[in-house]
């Protein structure tokens, strides 16, 4: 590496954000990436070490170490080719990806890790400062055409691998607008939208086309992120295509079954949290659900929960409570016994920086209300007693509560969406195929295949893009015998 000793001499430095007091005026991203000096710095630490674990730690397999080095020697156009060499869309994931990689350093045994996730960012921004990502259309036409259902990153990963080997691909989204849950899921303060949209727009001068508005599937279902103004069945993708990528979101979220659930003003994250982006985004909601001057309680405790916790803040909530129902992770994970995996630990959100009354252990026991709008929320304390969950004797309170948002995780995909092309599931109602070997990503059904959450359920971008560009490799050897596209 090009400084041996670097990490002896700098210190880990983070990304710094704007005070809570301004980012929290409105929905834009607050997190500054790293200037040269600092990025030279900060990839100055990686150490060298020989073995790269936290290549193996990201799911996509960056090729960290090399694009540290280039970045530490001013060289940023090869540590952007580099990057994009694994990655398609380093934008996303150098901003939303919890940095896995980050717990495989071999300098995060007894050290602060390489700021990877902050290099990244770091990388990606100056290229497109430079003007350095470019449409990269394939010179020869296959002949042959996909169909890709679902446009996030599962879905835009395979269509970009598959369109720049030459075949015509053809993206199908239920919703208005490009992006899946990153677009309707993830909030503006997060990942603002218009990094997706330079990408379709390097999309479309790759040859893909999207159709927006389109529900792929039979029984239409009512659910959070459906604005579909038509319908294709499978049985005419079928007919149209050659091949069929199902890439859907798990959109099926894990509901509360308690006493007082049907009030007014329960709902889910996703019903919640999609409506102030298409705000954002400049369309009209009569019927936003917000969190103006209420006292908010999020049942969760995970990214989607923090994520309620920081667009109810935006709204102008009253006070926000997040719970949770396991114990409180350390502050600080055992590091010989986890290392190099993902550890539990106790993670702080900029959102919950923001304000918001955290706790756990606890389970919801009901809530109440009147006239058919919640107002209170009662709950007790757990623990856990030989492997089971219990409640605390004498340990029920209540607290109130105007709006109280269910983030509890998704169960799987939308089964209208399977169901309607035949796959076969598997115990947790995915979509079965496998990721090794002949056949890979291929379902049960005729020349169609499955990658991202409708394959593994709910999972990260990072995961999403991996699948996404696997399973593309595996369609271009189904319609070609051979593929030069990398796994």
């Amino acid at each position: 590496m090009g400084k041996i000793t670097g990490f002896m001499e700098f210190r880990r430095q983070e990304e710094t954000y704007l005070p809570a007091s301004a980012r929290l005026k409105n929905y834009k991203e607050f997190v500054m990436h790293l200037s040269d000096a600092d990025a030279k710095t900060q990839g100055a630490r990686c150490m060298d070490c020989g073995i790269p674990f936290c290549s193996n730690g990201c799911p996509v397999n960056n090729v960290i170490p090399d694009w540290n080095d280039l970045v530490y020697r001013g060289n940023y156009q090869a540590a952007l080719e580099t990057l994009h060499s694994t990655n398609n869309f380093p934008e996303f994931t150098g901003r939303i990806c919890p940095a896995p990689c980050e717990s495989a350093c071999t300098l995060n045994i007894n050290d602060a890790a390489v700021g990877i996730k902050s290099i990244e960012h770091f990388i990606i921004d100056k290229g497109w400062e430079n003007g350095w990502v470019l449409p990269q259309p394939s010179t020869v036409k296959t002949g042959k055409s996909v169909a890709v259902v679902g446009s996030g990153p599962a879905g835009m990963a395979a269509a970009q691998q598959l369109a720049r080997v030459g075949h015509a691909v053809t993206v199908f989204e239920k919703s208005d607008r490009v992006g899946g849950l990153m677009r309707y899921g993830i909030p503006d303060f997060k990942l603002e939208k218009t990094h997706i949209d330079r990408r379709v727009a390097q999309m479309e001068a790759e040859g893909v086309s999207f159709r927006t508005g389109v529900f792929v599937g039979k029984d239409f279902p009512k659910n959070v992120n459906n604005w579909a103004t038509e319908t294709i069945t499978p049985e005419q993708l079928a007919k149209d295509f050659d091949a069929v990528i199902i890439a859907g979101g798990a959109e099926q979220p894990r509901d509360l079954p308690v006493p007082g659930r049907e009030l007014k003003g329960v709902h889910f994250a996703m019903d919640f949290l999609p409506l102030q982006n298409k705000v954002n985004a400049g369309d009209k909601q009569k019927d936003q659900i917000k969190a103006t001057g209420k006292h908010v309680v999020v049942i969760g405790g995970g990214d989607t929960g923090s994520d309620c916790v920081g667009t109810s803040n935006r709204q102008g909530a009253a006070d926000v409570a997040q719970f949770e129902l396991m114990p409180q992770p350390p502050e600080q994970e055992n590091k010989p016994m986890v290392w190099p995996y993902w550890p539990t630990k106790l993670r702080t959100s900029s959102s919950h920086d923001e304000g918001c009354e955290r706790d756990w252990a606890v389970a919801t026991k009901r809530l109440e209300g009147k006239n058919g709008k919640v107002e209170k929320l009662v709950a007790c304390r757990v623990e856990w007693q030989d492997g089971k969950m219990v409640e605390v004797p004498d340990s029920e309170f209540s607290m109130k509560a105007d709006l109280v948002l269910l983030a509890m995780g998704f169960v799987s995909p939308v089964q209208q969406v399977l169901d309607a092309f035949g796959v076969e599931k598997d115990v947790r109602g995915n979509a079965r195929a496998t990721t090794e070997g002949e056949g890979c990503y291929q379902t049960s059904a005729a020349k169609v295949f499955a990658a991202g959450d409708m394959r593994r359920g709910q999972s990260l971008v990072v995961w999403a893009i991996r699948e996404g560009r696997q399973c593309a490799r595996a369609v271009d050897e189904f319609l070609m015998g051979v593929s030069v596209l990398p796994r």
